[in-house]
């Protein structure tokens, strides 16, 4: 990747040998030449260098805005597949108990799907005003902090589902929602082990949990 930068940005290269050979031709001084050549070469690379941290860190905002906009679009709000949608599908189930906690969950679902639409909004905002790469590091942490979160209301499903019978749609829609969180939450974890250097985050891979499927 590094050599790749280098040829694209072959400016110093070709002033180097211009120089170089100009001053072969002319005779200048070895001793004045080797200076300027050296501070040339010193400028190159470090131009080469940045320019690769830039796209580094466009390439990474890149990824976090298609991890965060797929959370947002497939586990959130109306979505069928949102947790909470099938959380409320257990008002189903003639357990007055239940219910209780299923409004409990309803009512987390709208401070977490403020919450959430708020971080795709700066996100965004950040993404068009060019400031997402300088705060990476704060969103990817807010998007982990967010799934961390959600995961929590996937595990209190899946222990209340393990303790009784489930319609045999909630069961079905359940288990699918696994197969399509478990596949982004190893998208996730696989971003965050790219992401960590040029993100500067603590965050490790194995902290994205999988949510367990159901016995069918």
């Amino acid at each position: 990747m590094m050599l790749k930068n280098i040829v694209s940005q072959g400016w110093y290269p070709l002033l180097i040998t211009v120089l170089a050979s100009v001053g072969y031709l002319y005779e200048w001084p070895v001793e004045a030449l080797i200076p300027i050549l050296v501070i040339i070469l010193v400028i190159g690379l470090a131009t080469t260098a940045i320019s690769a941290r830039e796209k580094e860190m466009e390439r990474a905002s890149l990824k976090i805005r298609e991890l965060a906009g797929y959370f947002n679009r497939r586990f959130t709000g109306d979505s069928s597949l949102s947790i909470f949608a099938i959380i409320a599908s257990l008002f189903k189930v003639d357990d007055p108990k239940l219910w209780q906690w299923a409004r409990a969950c309803d009512m987390a679902q709208r401070i977490f799907n403020t919450w959430c639409d708020s971080f795709t909004s700066r996100l965004e905002s950040d993404a068009r005003t060019g400031r997402l790469p300088s705060h990476l590091r704060l969103y990817l942490n807010e998007l982990w902090l967010i799934s961390s979160h959600y995961y929590e209301f996937v595990e209190q499903f899946y222990e209340v589902a393990e303790k009784i019978e489930l319609p045999p749609e909630t069961s079905e829609q359940y288990n699918k929602f696994v197969t399509e969180y478990n596949a982004f939450a190893q998208d996730f974890r696989d971003s965050i082990s790219k992401l960590r250097k040029v993100a500067k985050t603590q965050i490790e891979p194995p902290s994205i949990q999988f949510a367990r499927e159901l016995a069918k």
